[in-house]
């Protein structure tokens, strides 16, 4: 079970997580001489060459701040029977010198319909000044907020942001956030693994997430998840667990992602997604021999949603199932093969080039249909719905 990872107040929990670096250590010594041979030279090497835990905590925690959010009020509701104020916490970091703070969404707005925010937002500093924050504004779909503070009398430390386009396998990460309530919290991993799709706040995907193993309990929600020269590459927003606790898989919301979403909220506190209507399954060379398909790769339309973009432009989703390889398929229906000249071949690709768009822009899509013609077809997109129905 993938789960957000803010701390409910209203809940008490004591559950224990570890973190470390494993390493390497190698020895070397001199020949034997006729004197004494100096004591072996032991270097303890971390998993990348450079990595220094502690220097990346140095440099980043100053910057890394705990978020206390208050929802309802004095009467009784359903998420608080007993009456009065229920409060939430997670992690957040400084983004600039005015006093621009991000963390997730689900820290600071409830789970109710149209995800209401919260009340009362306060953040609190490494050096326990505490301030009052308003809510710029929030993305559902990323799950990202963004919040401000007033800066005047208070020195911030900003992070330096990254880039997550190169990320690789294997290379050491470092998260700092309060899990549990346990302030200024250092973890270190790996990223175990990149282009996840995890979880929004919505019907639809977070595509490009960041697994890693660093541990990421409740509590580090909207925390930086940092490389080696102590740039935000993600902020932590999930872990898959079957306790409730860290089981060695978290996901962060990629600083790509992030970047997209607080430029919009700056710019009017409402982030647009482009929607083109329609759920895909990706094609592989043995499935499209299977189908009698001449591609290998593409996207496969299982379903249009009516009304939609694509409906609209005249494509088809799957009539039929077919079973293959422990799969299910819906077959029948039109192929994406490219969205504006760009390859549709992972199973996120479509998900990513559309949105990479705005609403009211228009693409060019490849399409191959179902009598094995390959036309463009033009498309208008729309806006992404927080909800959609389908077949």
């Amino acid at each position: 079970m993938r789960a957000p990872i803010a701390t409910v107040a209203l809940l008490a929990s004591a559950l224990l997580a570890g973190c470390g670096s494993d390493g390497d250590s190698s020895g070397s010594g001199g020949a034997s001489t006729t004197t004494s041979a100096p004591p072996p030279r032991v270097i303890v090497q971390t998993a990348e060459d450079g990595f220094n835990a502690a220097k990346v905590y140095s440099e980043a925690a100053p910057g890394v701040v705990t978020i206390r959010s208050i929802f309802g009020g004095g009467d009784a509701d359903s998420s608080n029977p007993f009456g009065g104020p229920s409060a939430a916490e997670g992690s957040g970091f400084v983004l600039d010198s005015g006093g621009h703070i991000v963390t997730n969404a689900h820290v600071v707005t409830d789970g109710g319909g149209g995800r209401r925010p919260a009340r009362a937002v306060f953040v609190e500093f490494p050096d326990r000044n505490i301030l009052s924050a308003e809510i710029v504004g929030f993305d559902p779909f990323a799950d990202v907020a963004l919040l401000k503070v007033s800066p005047n009398g208070f020195d911030l430390k900003p992070l330096k942001l990254g880039e997550d386009s190169e990320l690789v396998v294997g290379q050491p990460v470092a998260a700092i956030g309060s899990p549990f309530g346990e302030q200024q919290s250092l973890s270190i991993g790996i990223i175990s693994a990149t282009d996840r799709s995890v979880k929004s706040l919505t019907d639809f995907q977070i595509e490009g997430a960041i697994q890693t193993d660093a541990s990421i309990n409740p509590g580090n929600s909207g925390g930086p998840l940092l490389d080696a020269d102590a740039r935000v590459i993600g902020i932590n927003q999930q872990i898959e667990t079957s306790s409730g606790a860290n089981d060695g898989v978290g996901f962060a919301v990629p600083i790509s992602a992030v970047k997209r979403s607080v430029a919009q909220l700056k710019e009017d506190g409402e982030v647009e997604y482009a929607y083109i209507g329609v759920s895909s399954q990706a094609l592989y060379p043995q499935l499209a021999r299977r189908l009698g398909l001449d591609t290998e790769f593409g996207g496969l339309l299982a379903e249009v949603v009516d009304g939609g973009p694509a409906d609209e432009a005249g494509l088809r989703g799957g009539d039929e199932r077919v079973r293959f390889q422990a799969g299910i398929y819906r077959t029948g229906g039109d192929v994406i093969l490219s969205v504006d000249g760009r390859e549709v071949i992972l199973p996120d690709d479509l998900a990513r080039l559309i949105s990479s768009s705005r609403p009211g822009e228009e693409v060019t899509l490849r399409v191959l249909r179902e009598d094995g013609d390959v036309e463009s077809v033009r498309i208008v997109l729309g806006e992404r719905p927080s909800s959609v129905s389908t077949g």
